[in-house]
């Protein structure tokens, strides 16, 4: 068994600026907290590699929605960064309603340079019932 502590914290930059490359649909250097080879599992993708991970996303928002993502709460591990937070879901077709849908994200950060996120598993959703 291993024990962890996390201390809830405010978010650090480079989450904060992750989640407005997607926000503002620029997908550009918010993206560098990712290792060159890191993994992604956000629901039922599987993703392999930081440019990978980009590109899946870009694609995904760009399919007929414009998201917003909010900090609910922070909590630091030291190799595992947990994070909770709301996404409103704007849609391109104006009969769809938006919808703020709750998120659970993992990032556990690379062994040889902490600094950089190995892997991402997150949850979002349902977005509807």
């Amino acid at each position: 068994m291993t024990t962890m502590t996390f201390t809830r914290k405010d978010p650090p930059q480079w989450l904060l600026d992750f989640w407005m490359e997607i926000d503002d649909k620029t997908f550009g250097k918010g993206f560098d907290c990712f290792a060159h080879d890191a993994v992604c599992n956000l629901g039922v993708a599987d993703w392999h590699g930081r440019d990978t991970i980009r590109e899946n996303l870009r694609q995904f928002i760009d399919r007929g929605f414009t998201a917003h993502h909010d900090v609910v709460e922070y909590w630091d591990g030291g190799s595992i960064k947990v994070f909770h937070g709301k996404v409103r879901m704007t849609f391109d077709d104006p009969a769809l309603p938006v919808v703020r849908p709750t998120m659970t994200h993992f990032f556990y950060m690379d062994e040889k340079d902490p600094a950089k996120v190995r892997r991402w598993l997150g949850s979002v959703g349902p977005t509807a019932f």
